[in-house]
This record gives structure tokens, sequence and C-alpha cells, in this order.
């Protein structure tokens, strides 16, 4: 047995101990290659609509030579926003092509949010689907935004469906409210003018940063995570080595992708790793409509997908999936937040096949650990992969023994350069010798197994998606009837936790439905109060500190 690093013991099959990250210096020549390598397969699909990766690889050329035909050089920010359609993969691997960094944005993201993220990493060009333009309309003259691409869920589905999607988007569901931009360009139009021009060649190194991927970090204002293209490939060729012993025999490799590419866990599963393995992602636009989700099952056999606790456990109590063809499954993943024993025995008692969970976090590109489909160990969230070691700190910053619980530390490629313009935040969360301190409490088992014990912050989870009181409580203290408020993570069934906050009136008059309201106008669905519980007064240190702990004791 290997006592300094046991789980390796557990790898699958022909999966090496550390990554040759040497293998591709950039993502733009891991692109290069996979695309040659795989040519006509399907890379990516859409509502049964396939993108080659030849199609993927001219068209995202064609994109990023439109971008600097704009003026856009190496280095600038571009916003990249919108769900799971064919153009995002466009749109990303272009940005990168053309040398830009790339701000994953979350389409539903209110103005005020917007802002903060525009404005934080100098973001200089978007490309957005036109359901949520009129969000960029509100904040634009706040932002250094010069260049605006919009598209439509429809724009690459072909004319007639294409078509039909659009209209009933826009005249039937209403879902594009009017808007007025300046200097606006469609999406296919620009990918077309893309022809005309040709990239000149600029600096990449496997340490230049290519992407600023948002998160509170362990604490605070949401900050720019640095991820190079390093810290990308490296965690790619991670995961890949974990995936491919179970699926390297399938000559047509479907992989669900339910969770949205903007988000760094589908972002580095499904539209990375996976390619590498010529696999089809499929695309799912909206997850939370179930029937879209079934019906992808109708469509392919699907062999592989990622998600988070809740989307599992609506599948395995929706109706219409107990029909779907599941027999292919040979790997779930899941990640993001706990995934509950009573979901992962429903899962396998009915598919016959297992979630595997993973641990990781924004800062390491994310994945951490992850149990091996070979050798999977359900309430834990799996051993590191490879090139990645994890240890247990005390208080003290002593490393404790097997078994004991303290800070969990991560060190490896994949761990990001630092947060964009925040230096004392970056030596916060990075010690001098490497280390990432996660903010997480676990504990190691005796075969190199991470569990989960508790988070050291106050970090709220909905949905595998990090929620900062701080955030909340901001926005809620901007209403004029409010004087004081506290928000606190509580359990909740379907999404692991919700937010609920304590709120200390100014004006008596204030009512729940208007600060609910308010709530809404500011933030992000997922962010906004479930419960809401008016106090005479909230619990203090004594320097006046708010004890969150006592709220939620």
């Amino acid at each position: 047995m290997n006592t300094k690093r046991p789980w390796v013991n557990f790898y699958p099959k022909g999966c090496p101990a550390n990554i040759d990250d040497s293998a591709y210096p950039t993502i733009v020549d891991y692109i290069d290659e996979v695309c040659k390598k795989h040519g006509k397969k399907p890379a990516f699909s859409s509502m049964g609509i396939d993108l080659s990766f030849k199609q993927l690889d001219e068209m995202s050329t064609q994109f990023g030579a439109y971008l600097r035909s704009r003026g856009l050089e190496p280095g600038d920010k571009i916003a990249i926003m919108m769900p799971n359609i064919l153009q995002y993969p466009i749109a990303l691997f272009g940005a990168l092509k053309a040398g830009l960094i790339v701000v994953n944005t979350n389409p539903l993201y209110t103005p005020r949010e917007m802002e903060h993220q525009f404005t934080d990493s100098s973001v200089k060009a978007i490309v957005m689907v036109e359901n949520f333009a009129h969000n960029l309309e509100k904040i634009l003259d706040k932002t250094e935004i010069k260049t605006i691409i919009l598209t439509n869920i429809g724009e690459l589905l072909g004319s007639f469906k294409g078509s039909m999607i659009n209209f009933v988007i826009k005249n039937v569901k209403r879902m594009v409210p009017k808007y007025k931009l300046p200097n606006v360009v469609m999406m296919k139009n620009a990918i077309e003018a893309g022809k005309g021009f040709e990239i000149q060649p600029f600096e990449n190194q496997p340490e230049t940063v290519i992407v600023h991927q948002y998160t509170g970090g362990t604490t605070g204002v949401s900050k720019g995570a640095m991820l190079t293209n390093k810290n990308l490939v490296c965690n790619m060729l991670q995961l890949k080595s974990f995936l491919e012993p179970s699926v390297k025999d399938i000559d047509q490799l479907n992989i669900l992708s339910p969770l949205p590419l903007y988000h760094i866990f589908a972002f580095t599963v499904n539209c990375l790793a996976t390619m590498d393995l010529g696999a089809r992602s499929i695309l799912i636009v909206n997850p939370r409509d179930l029937k879209s989700v079934v019906k992808e099952f109708k469509r392919y056999k699907i062999h592989g997908m990622s998600g988070v606790n809740t989307l599992y456990n609506a599948l395995v109590n929706f109706e219409g999936f107990r029909s779907a063809n599941w027999k292919e499954i040979k790997f779930a993943a899941a990640g993001g937040t706990a995934l509950q024993k009573s979901v992962a025995k429903e899962w396998e008692d009915l598919t016959g096949s297992q979630i595997v969970e993973g641990y990781g976090m924004t800062e390491a590109s994310p994945v951490v650990t992850s149990n091996p489909i070979n050798a999977n160990k359900v309430g834990t969230t799996g051993i590191p992969v490879p090139s990645t070691d994890v240890r247990i700190v005390g208080d003290d910053g002593t490393e404790q023994a097997q078994g004991g619980i303290g800070e969990i530390q991560v060190k490896g490629p994949q761990v990001m350069k630092g947060y964009y313009n925040q230096p004392e935040a970056t030596a916060n969360t990075i010690t001098t010798d490497g280390w990432l301190n996660t903010g997480d409490i676990g504990m190691i088992d005796e075969e190199g197994y991470l569990s989960i014990v508790d988070r050291k912050k106050d970090m709220i989870l909905v949905s595998g998606f990090n929620v900062y009181p701080n955030e909340i409580e901001d926005v809620i203290c901007l209403h004029a009837k409010v004087d004081e408020c506290a928000a606190i993570g509580v359990k909740n069934e379907k999404s692991g936790e919700s937010v609920k906050v304590f709120v200390v009136k100014k004006d008596k008059s204030l009512k729940k439905d208007e600060l609910l309201k308010h709530c809404k106008e500011n933030l992000t669905g997922y962010k906004v109060p479930k419960q809401v519980e008016f106090v005479k007064d909230l619990p203090k240190s004594n320097v006046g500190k708010i004890l969150r702990r006592k709220l939620k004791e």
C-alpha cells in the first residue's frame, strides 16, 4: 500500500498517478488537436441539431477573427452570457483563439450583478442571448463594453426549426423584453464576416490567464479567479484519466450536459474533458424542464452525464424518466453540492448505475477529488485526481492525522493563479508554499477518501451555486424600510440549502412581499430568500458583529 498517497491504489486501470501537463501547452493547442482528430464527428448537439468538431473549429476561428477585426487585442476581456446552446462553444473557443480572456457570466444575473462583474474585470466585449439584452441596456454606460454581439436560441438550429423556436420564444412566451443597444451585431453575421479576416499570432503560454471565473472565494464579495491555460488543461486531463477507462470502447460517446456551461463544473467536465474522448455533448437549455431532459434520453443512447443532487432527485421522481433509455449509462457525475445517500440509492435502484460524487471549487478549475467509477464509496467525495495532494489542517495550520477533522487544503497544477486585482485575498487563500485554503472542513479516511464535514465560512450552497450572506444582506439593507438584517442557509429538500433572512424593520409598514420584490429585482433567483423572519433585534458579539451561528441555532 502506498502510505503517502494511499488513494493511488484505487485509481482506474491505466490511470497515471501524475498527468503529463506538457501534453497541450494551451487550450487553443488542445482545441486544434481534438478538432483535427475527431473531424466530422458531432462535438455538440442542441435540440437534435449537431455541430461537428470540424464545424466548431471553422466557426470558432471565423468568430475569433471577427473579434480581432473589431479592435479587440489579446488580453482584453469578453463576457459570454448565454445558456447551453451551440453558440456557447463557438464563442468560447473563438475568443480564446483570438487571445481574449473569457468572463463567464450567468445569463440570469440582475443588472447590479452584471455591473459588478463587468466593471471588476474591465470587460470590453460581450456575447449574449437577446433575452437578457434589456438588462445590459440598463448598465452599459457604466462599463467599458463597446462590442456587443447578440444571438437568439434558434439562430444556429436551421432556418425552419430556428425560426419556429424564436417565434415561440418572442411572440408566444414573450421571453425577449424590448431593448435598445448601439452597434449590435448578430452572432451568425459575425461568424460570416470573420471569413474575411485572419487571427494574427500572439503570445500564449501555459501560465497565460485565459478565464476569469467569478466566485465568492472563501469569503466576501464576488472575485474573479484567474485560471490559466495550464490550470484548465491539467484539470481536463485529470478528469479524462478518471472517465476514459469506462467509456474507451464506445465509438460514438454521448454525454448529457444539463448543467450550465458558464458554471465551472460543466465548463471543465462537459465543455473540455469529454471533447478529447470524441464525445457528443448534448446541451440542455433548461434542466428544470425535465421533459426536455428525458427527450434526449429517447433521442440518443446516453452514456454519461453530470448533474447536481437536485437534478438527480428530480429525475428519479419524474414519471417520464422511468420509461427513458437509461440502460446505456456508464457514469453519472455529481458535484457542486452534497449528494444525498437516499438519492444515490434511488438512482442506482432505477438505472443500475452509480452516481460518482466529486469535490472541487472554482479556484481549483474546479475538480479536486472524485470517486473512481470502479471504486465508488457513497457518502464521500472520492480521492484526489492525479497530480493532486489534499491534506487536513487544524486551526494552528498543522497537518492532521488520518481521521482528523480540519480545513481542507489542496495543492496541484489546477490551482488558480490568484484573484484578479485582489492580492490580499489571493494571499489569504493560497499559502506561500502553494496550498489552497478551501474554507471547507473535511476528513480523510485510511484509504484516502475525502468526506466533507462542514463549511468553515458562512457560505450558503443552493443547488451547487455559492451564495454569500454578505451580498444578500447588502442588497436587503438597500431597502429604505430595513434597519439591519442577517442571512443564513437552512436545509432544503430540493436545493440542499436555501436562504433565510432575519430582518429588523426601520419602518413598521414593511411587508414580506415588498421585501421579496426588492430582492428579485437585485438578485439572481437562487439567491432570493425563501424564508423571511422579522425580528426586533439580531444577536451580536461584544464588538457588534452579527452572530449568524446564533441564528442557525
